[in-house]
Formats: structure tokens, sequence, C-alpha cells
């Protein structure tokens, strides 16, 4: 039996609310889930209609299952215990192919209910188009296909001031909010549209930035047979995704919090003021854990996340790096940023998700400075000491980029200089660590400064390297356990 709304007529289609750009697997398993929650849970009535904003005949439409799919969210609660939960979700109504439906797409600005655009289009999504032109079929670029829209809906109730959008960017770029506002101001004055319609973009639009986070492995084709058995239909369109998520929105709290009927629901939606406290909670605690957790974890010998948790020394390191050097370097609510590691230190455990060290060491120079750095100088200047586990994990990706692990080749992948770089280092290597370590850390076009005029620095780092390379990580860790 298929999953549609024939046979499941108990799962009733929303008043449409909310236009959505973007039909992938992240969205699906993360906004469209909240919506389904807060509809369950609130008179919030917000049914959804997805644009597929490129022209593909690939992949079916979620129409031929009247929307509805399954979501199956899997990992470690905070009870520290396994959770499986699977949902139908019935926020989404229907998909559009602009491409072949562009008027059913424009008419979508006529529908007086809607109030919320979101999309997630790719980093690459909220660029400026100048071959897009107004009478496009649709606009080749997404904010080009958005400002059309936005113009249809501005003519159609002749700039009715109560008629604009709150818009919820979800693409992985800083203020998103703000950077997709600023690329429509720009096809405004590329098509030449009215000075009225400016205003009209500017005051009765509410243009949020926000921050989105949760791991969403997507369609679970191995376990397809399997899971079909257990819920009793078919669905193509099953998506899976991970226990934790977080949502922070930069915008009017009270605005958001009403519209959104937010008050008295146990989500994890954060209306904010500024979004950058949260960006720095995300990168140095959850990306700077992976960071620092891979050079060290695959040189002990382990290959995946969830087995380097497990593992009572690599888990001391990671944990110890956090609470102790990560978090003091932090400005934010202690007792928030606490519950934020206990949440990722979870995550990592997650039995669902496989995720290899190896896959996410791409880039591992860069990744460090963004991620790890700024703690790392922090908290030197703070303490007047260096964080002996931060400056490890650092000299273990020196040694990671040696590429052999016990003599087994590695598959180091960076931009070609750093590989040079470290290709040449290592290839004329003499024994001296202090070179090794002041080669490094005095690439002041990398890091954005000279990092062998920190105290200390080089002659730690140049010990620490040595230790792994001579003695191996197994006992080399030793030193700052």
């Amino acid at each position: 039996m298929k999953l549609n709304r024939s046979n499941f007529p108990q799962y009733k289609r929303h008043t449409e609310r909310v236009i959505q750009f973007g039909e992938g697997n992240f969205l699906r398993c993360f906004l469209d889930w909240q919506l389904d929650l807060i509809n369950e849970k609130t008179d919030l009535d917000a049914g959804v209609a997805v644009v597929r904003p490129i022209d593909s005949d690939y992949l079916p439409l979620l129409d031929t299952q009247d929307g509805l799919y399954t979501s199956i969210i899997r990992g470690i609660n905070e009870e520290n215990k396994v959770v499986r939960d699977y949902r139908v979700i019935s926020s989404v109504n229907r998909e559009i192919p602009v491409y072949k439906a562009f008027d059913e797409y424009l008419s979508l600005a006529h529908n007086p209910e809607m109030r919320f655009i979101v999309s997630n289009t790719t980093e690459a999504g909220i660029v400026f188009d100048k071959n897009d032109k107004y009478d496009d079929a649709p606009q080749n670029s997404f904010p080009g296909k958005l400002t059309r829209l936005l113009h249809e809906r501005f003519k159609h109730f002749d700039g009715d001031t109560t008629k604009g959008f709150i818009l919820l960017p979800c693409e992985l770029i800083d203020y998103n909010g703000d950077r997709l506002k600023e690329v429509v101001l720009q096809f405004t004055d590329l098509w030449k549209l009215e000075d009225e319609f400016k205003v009209w973009l500017n005051e009765s639009n509410i243009w949020c930035s926000t921050l989105v986070d949760r791991i969403v492995t997507g369609y679970p084709r191995d376990e397809k047979e399997e899971l079909e058995k257990e819920f009793g239909y078919k669905d193509d369109f099953m998506t899976t995704g991970e226990y934790f998520y977080l949502f922070v929105i930069q915008g009017p709290k009270d605005v958001l919090e009403k519209e959104l009927k937010l008050a008295g629901l146990d989500l994890n939606i954060k209306i904010v003021e500024d979004l950058k406290p949260y960006k720095t909670m995300k990168v140095g605690i959850l990306n700077g854990a992976h960071s620092s957790l891979v050079p060290v974890s695959y040189l002990y010998g382990i290959d995946t996340v969830r087995e380097s948790l497990e593992d009572e020394v690599i888990g001391a390191f990671l944990k110890g790096a956090i609470d102790e050097e990560i978090i003091p370097a932090l400005d934010m609510d202690k007792a928030e940023l606490e519950k934020f590691s206990e949440a990722v230190i979870n995550r990592f455990k997650n039995p669902y998700v496989k995720h290899y060290l190896m896959a996410i060491s791409l880039n591992s120079m860069s990744k460090y400075k963004a991620r790890i750095l700024p703690q790392l100088v922090n908290y030197e200047k703070e303490t007047g000491s260096l964080p002996k586990k931060l400056v490890f994990a650092l000299a273990s990706m020196i040694r990671f980029y040696k590429g052999d692990r016990d003599g087994e080749v590695m598959d180091v992948n960076d931009d070609t200089h750093i590989m040079e770089m470290y290709t040449k280092l290592w290839n004329e290597f003499d024994g001296d660590y202090t070179e090794v370590a002041a080669t490094v850390l005095s690439m002041e076009d990398h890091w954005g400064t000279d990092l062998t005029k920190i105290k200390g620095m080089t002659e730690t780092v140049a010990a620490y390297v040595g230790a792994i390379d001579t003695k191996g990580m197994k006992e080399a860790i030793k030193e700052v356990l």
C-alpha cells in the first residue's frame, strides 16, 4: 500500500501559508518536520507549497504521495538513551516544478494566507545573476525567481503593507537573510522596478537570518525494504535524520513567536537579536571538536567518530578539550554552552550515523584556523598559558599531513599549495621537529598571524610532533591527559 492521502485520509491538508524553495532531504527532515510538530500542538495550520527551483525530470514530485512522507529520527537523547521516532509528515501539501508550471508558481503570490518563505538552495544559491530578466519564466537564480514572486505579490495586492512575508533562508552562509535581501534589491535596480516596491520590500517584509543544525542522512536506501515492512506502507520519500536539531532565528522575538505559535512549546527554536554567539558556539564546540578529534583519533588507530567517543582515551581527550579549553574561551552563557556540549557528545555517539574521520579531514588546515585557532588564542590571552589539548590537536594535524599511519599510506587532501608545502617539509625532514613546527606556525598568509610569536608555541608543538612521530600516538597522548 502506497503512502498517500487516499490510503491514509487521517492526514488532512493544511492551509497553505509557507512557500518553500527546495524539496531536498534537509528541509523535509528539519523545517517541515518542525512545522508538523507545531501544527499538531497548536492552531498554526501551516501547509507548505514546495517549489522545485531546478529543472529536473529525474526525481518524481512529492505530489505522487500527496506531499506525505516519513521522517525517521534516530539518535541518543538527553537521558543518554537510544531513541527511534517515526513520523508521517503532513505539513507539505504539494510540489510545483517552476520550470514547467511558472504560472502556478506565480499564483502563490495571490494567496492572501501565504505568510512565510523558506529556502535551502545551497551556499551557492543566494547569488546575483545579471543575466536574469524580469520576463524570464522562470529566472535562473533563486533570488531572481524570488524577486519576481515578491513583485507579483506587491502588484496583486496593490502594495498592501499587511501582505509582506517573513523570510527564513536556511542556506549555510553568515547572515543569510541580510544577504538575500541585498541580492533581491540588486534585482529591483537591474529591472528598474518601482521605488514603492523597494519601500514595500524593506518595510513590509521581515528578512530573518538563521542558523540551522541537524545531520540529515537522507533516504535510507539500504534499509528501505525493512523499514517499509515495519511501517506497513510504501514510501519513496522517507528521510532520516539525527535526534538533535537547532533552529536559531535572528528577528523580532514578539512577532516571530506569535506568528509561529511558539509559546509553551518545547522545541529547540531560539529567536535572538544576533546569531553571532550561536554561530561561534556551533563552530567552536561542534566543528572545533570534529577538527580536534580527526588527526588525534585517526593516528591513534580509529576510523569513525562514534568509535572515537567509545574509546576511553580518545573520549577523555575530546571531552577535556571541550570542557577545559574550548568552553572557557567562548564568551557566552556557560550553562548553555555546557548543554550544547553534552548534545554534541551524544551526537558523536549516534549509532545510526557512521561518520568516517577521513571523510571530514578535507582541508584540515583551513578548518583548524576557522574552528579552533580563535579559542586557542583567546585561551592563551585570558590565562597566559597554552591550551594543551588544542595545541596537541594542531601538532597531530601536522603529523597527520605526513601521510602515513603505522606504515599505511593515508589519502590526505587539501589545497595544492598546502599539500606541496607538507610534502616538501616531510620529504626533507632531517630530524629537527622545531623546524617542522616553525615552518607551519609561521605561515602568516594562512593563519592571518605568525603563530611562532605566541610564547612557548613553537617549542610545545615541536615537542608534541616529535613525541607522536617517534613514540606513536598511543604513547604521546598521555602527555596531555
